[in-house]
C-alpha cells in the first residue's frame, strides 16, 4: 500500500480481513481480539477454554462486531490443524494470526520437575510452534498475511523463578526471526510483542501481594502495571498495513522496563 494513494487513517483499517486469535478467552488475548474487531476484523476466537471464547465472542458482537468461537489445544496437532482448516472452510482466508499460548509455573530452576518443565515449553514454545506452523502453510498459500507471537520482557530480564518461561519467551523471540526471513517472499510478515507486567489471570498472584505488586509496578518507568486494553494498539499495528515495512521483530510494550537499568535515580 503506497502512502500517496490511501489516507493515513487507513493504515489500520482491518475491514474484512479474518484475524485468528488463539488464546482469546482472556486477558490480552481477549483485548487483543476485542480491538481487532473493533477496527473491522472478522475474529475467530479460539481456546481451550470454550466458554471465556464466547465470552469474548459475546463482547465484540455487543460492540457491533464479527466473531465465532472454536474450540482448540495447542498441544494437540490434530486439534490446531483442525481449528486452522475449519476457519478456512468457513472464512475463506487467515490475514492476521495472534498466538497467545501461555502458562507459568513460579519456580526456581533446580526446584522443577521434567514433567513441569515439559508443561511449559509444550504449552508455551511448542504450542506456538504448531500454530504458527499451520496459519504460515495457509498464508503462504494466500501470499498475504501478518502474523503476531507473545514473546515477553522475560526474554531478556528474568527474575528468581522465572528460568523456563523466559526461556520459552526467548526462544519465541529467535522464532519469529527465523519464521519471518522464511515467509518474507510469501508477502507475510512475522513480528512479536513484548509486554511488561500487564494485569492478567496469569498474574493474579503477584498482584494480591503488595509488597511483591508494587515493587514490579515501581520497576517501570511508567511506575505502574498495564490494563490489557494497553496492548491493543500494538496489536493492531503489527496486524495493520501500519507495519507494513516491520517485519522479524519483537515490539517491546514494556513502559520502559528494559531501559531501566537499577531501581535508583541518581541526582544527575
Amino acid at each position: 500500500m503506497k502512502l500517496d494513494q490511501t489516507s493515513y487513517r487507513d493504515l489500520f483499517d482491518l475491514t474484512n480481513r479474518v484475524a485468528l486469535v488463539v488464546g482469546g478467552a482472556s486477558g490480552i488475548g481477549r483485548a487483543g481480539a476485542i480491538g481487532l474487531a473493533d477496527f473491522g476484523a472478522k475474529c475467530v476466537i479460539a481456546d481451550i477454554d470454550l466458554t471465556g471464547a464466547e465470552a469474548t465472542v459475546a463482547e465484540i458482537r455487543r460492540r457491533g462486531g464479527s466473531a465465532d468461537a472454536r474450540a482448540a489445544d495447542v498441544r494437540s496437532t490434530p486439534s490446531v490443524e483442525a481449528l486452522v482448516q475449519g476457519v478456512l472452510r468457513d472464512h475463506g482466508a487467515i490475514d492476521v494470526l495472534l498466538a497467545m499460548p501461555a502458562i507459568n509455573i513460579r519456580k526456581r530452576l533446580v526446584d522443577y520437575a521434567d514433567e513441569e518443565f515439559d508443561r511449559v515449553i509444550d504449552l508455551n514454545l511448542k504450542g506456538t510452534f504448531r500454530v504458527g506452523r499451520a496459519v504460515a502453510r495457509v498464508m503462504a498459500q494466500q501470499n498475504r498475511g501478518s502474523m503476531i507471537f507473545m514473546s515477553s520482557m522475560r526474554a531478556s530480564n528474568v527474575e528468581p523463578g522465572q528460568s523456563i518461561y523466559g526461556s520459552t519467551k526467548a526462544a519465541i523471540g529467535l522464532m519469529t526471526r527465523g519464521l519471518a526471513s522464511e515467509m518474507a517472499r510469501h508477502k507475510v510478515r512475522v513480528n512479536a510483542l513484548a509486554p511488561s507486567i500487564v494485569a492478567t489471570p496469569i498474574n493474579q498472584i503477584i498482584r494480591d501481594n503488595p509488597e511483591w505488586n508494587d515493587a514490579l509496578a515501581k520497576h517501570t518507568a511508567l511506575e505502574r502495571w498495564a490494563d490489557a486494553s494497553e496492548m491493543v494498539g500494538p496489536i493492531v499495528f503489527l496486524a495493520s498495513e501500519a507495519s507494513s515495512y516491520v517485519t522479524g521483530t519483537t515490539l517491546f510494550a514494556d513502559a520502559g522496563w528494559t531501559v531501566i537499568d537499577g531501581r535508583y535515580a541518581p541526582p544527575v
